[in-house]
């Protein structure tokens, strides 16, 4: 029974909507009605031939206008129904060109992914290392070199689909014939017919393998980034493009350092005299020890930046910096004999002043002479 509802409605697209979209609504709807797709649902076929009606007047630019104009009543008495399109064949391989809408697959599938986990270093997640990596993946059978059959046997064309690896089945349902697509049967969608098989892979032309894996871990790289190796995974099929490998960089801590983005920090303790006077202190850096000036006055917390010294960008340009974070080892002074050795340096200070920014610091030294 043709509907009488407004078929831009049922196909949920505005009334000037383009052809493109509304063919792009009735595929989507299409996949989601069909009465295969929804065995239990009762109302699956009414709606979907709903769909099919408006998508045949809506897609005909002589059809749709009448409708804008008239509507129902200027498509010869409401609505043409589904049997304007003779065979839902026509229209589903216009928009799948033959291939199964529902969920089938034919031919060689592409090989699969492949996750593996690697760890380096702290400093090697800075400068960049090369390592191998041990892989679990499908491989092509090294006795038969993929091709699945016997060594000096011959692999032949699938006389059921005839090297498609596909058979269309016709089928009828109350909406029409439906053509679909399907993996072949007899080659199971390889196209192909192996009447002695390879013993060592038996016929599939792929086996299970463990293998090593050269990588190279570029420079910058943080913990839980991947590095991907295009077409490193498992095996495909038959002419089938093998997957990917990813490895899963994991960096090790590293009681010196930690990573701030593509910065560096590092914390290093002097002695309060160092700190009041002046040094030249050695730090390492992940390039190597790295000999540091520390101002005279320097205060507890303060940064020293050492520029281009912390984590390139991966595969980019710039480089962060080392941040070194000054503390200072400010002694407790318990004994007599050396409140009396520091007393001098007390009253100095008290005398003519710390040359500071702020009392902080040199009061509390003060404070511990007392």
């Amino acid at each position: 029974m043709p509907t009488t509802r407004d078929y831009y409605e049922v196909l949920g697209v505005p009334r000037g909507a383009s052809d493109r979209d509304i063919k792009s609504a009735f595929r989507r709807m299409a996949r989601e009605l069909h009465p295969d797709v929804n065995p239990d649902d009762p109302t699956a076929e009414e709606r979907f031939k709903e769909v099919a009606e408006a998508y045949e007047v809506l897609s005909d630019g002589d059809q749709r206008a009448r409708y804008d104009r008239f509507g129902h009543a200027g498509l010869n008495g409401g609505g043409r129904g589904t049997q304007g399109f003779g065979s839902f064949q026509d229209i589903f391989e216009t928009f799948f060109g033959g291939a199964d809408i529902f969920g089938g697959q034919a031919g060689p599938t592409a090989g699969d992914d492949v996750l593996v986990a690697t760890t380096v270093t702290f400093v090697e997640s800075a400068t960049g290392t090369g390592c191998e990596v041990a892989v679990d993946r499908v491989e092509e059978c090294a006795t038969c070199d993929g091709s699945g059959a016997a060594p000096g046997t011959e692999v032949h064309t699938c006389d059921t689909c005839r090297g498609q690896g596909q058979v269309r089945q016709v089928v009828n349902t109350a909406l029409g014939q439906i053509a679909r697509a399907r993996p072949c049967p007899a080659c199971s969608g390889s196209g192909r017919d192996i009447p002695t098989p390879c013993g060592d892979c038996r016929g599939r032309g792929r086996v299970r393998a463990r293998t090593t894996v050269p990588v190279q871990v570029p420079a910058g790289i943080a913990s839980g980034q991947r590095i991907r190796l295009a077409g490193r995974g498992g095996a495909g099929g038959h002419g089938a493009p093998p997957g990917d490998l990813y490895v899963e960089v994991r960096v090790q801590a590293d009681d010196r350092f930690i990573r701030d983005g593509q910065d560096i920090v590092h914390e290093v303790d002097i002695p309060v005299t160092a700190a009041m006077t002046g040094t030249t202190i050695t730090v390492p850096t992940v390039e190597g020890e790295h000999a540091l000036d520390v101002r005279a006055g320097i205060q507890p917390g303060e940064e020293i930046r050492l520029k281009g010294k912390g984590f390139p960008e991966v595969h980019g340009r710039g480089r962060g910096d080392q941040v070194v974070m000054v503390g200072v080892r400010v002694p407790r002074i318990t004994s007599e004999e050396g409140r009396e050795a520091l007393q001098p340096l007390a009253d100095h200070l008290a005398e003519h002043g710390d040359d500071g920014d702020d009392e902080g610091f040199f009061g509390r030294l003060r404070h511990a002479f007392r």
